[in-house]
């Protein structure tokens, strides 16, 4: 008997092991679906307005994700100055029912325009001094063209459409202003004006102004 033969037959009477693996069902290669979904992540809006100081570092970190390559951001601070004038802070009130609801519109137009995964924007109100954000908004993506479009497109429609309106702070004086951009601020202005007029005092006519404007987005 030759030597492989031998081999093959102590081999044979000593140890018997079978000749495949074990099946395996396929589930045990595959991840669950849970594990997908939890590797895929669900997209998120994250929208808010608060009177707390914001935080460049908070809000970016709430769009981060593993399937995205790209985070873009926006944010508005409060410079110290304005045609001429030295600026202290700037300070924003919202129609807040009609602010929310726009922004939640914005996220879905970007949505339908661009493959982003988070978005998230957020506003300051109340005093805003000089340096500090007033507006975050962050938006990732899986390549930096669709966030980066995203970013400026809300930004843009903000400005246009959010009834958001900001009080300038001066050294000796100050002013409320709307956004020029605000296809309603024209409107407000024509008809606060009738509504002011004869009235004496700056402050008397920022607040019925303010009232004014309130009372036109609510019933609008």
């Amino acid at each position: 008997m030759s030597s492989l033969e031998i081999s093959s037959s102590c081999f044979n009477r000593e140890t018997k092991l079978p000749l495949f693996p074990p099946l395996v069902e396929d589930s045990a290669f595959e991840p669950s679906r849970k594990d997908i979904d939890e590797v895929e992540e669900k997209s998120k809006d994250v929208i808010n307005f608060t009177a707390e100081k914001l935080s460049v570092d908070e809000v970016s970190q709430l769009v981060m994700s593993p399937l995205c390559g790209a985070v873009s951001l926006f944010v508005g601070t409060t410079r110290n100055n304005f045609e001429g004038k030295k600026v202290i802070s700037l300070e924003y009130e919202a129609y807040l029912p009609m602010a929310k609801n726009e922004v939640k519109k914005i996220c879905s137009d970007i949505r339908q325009k661009w493959p982003v995964k988070h978005i998230a924007v957020f506003h300051r109100l109340g005093l805003v001094p000089v340096s500090e954000a007033s507006i975050i908004i962050a938006v990732s993506s899986a390549h930096r063209a669709a966030s980066l479009e995203a970013v400026s497109y809300a930004i843009d429609t903000l400005k246009a459409k959010v009834p958001i309106w900001k009080k300038e702070i001066y050294e000796e004086s100050s002013s409320w202003k709307g956004n020029k951009e605000c296809f309603w601020d024209s409107l407000l202005k024509h008809s606060l004006l009738c509504y002011t007029r004869g009235t004496k005092g700056g402050k008397r006519k920022q607040d019925k102004w303010i009232c004014r404007m309130k009372g036109y987005l609510k019933w609008n």
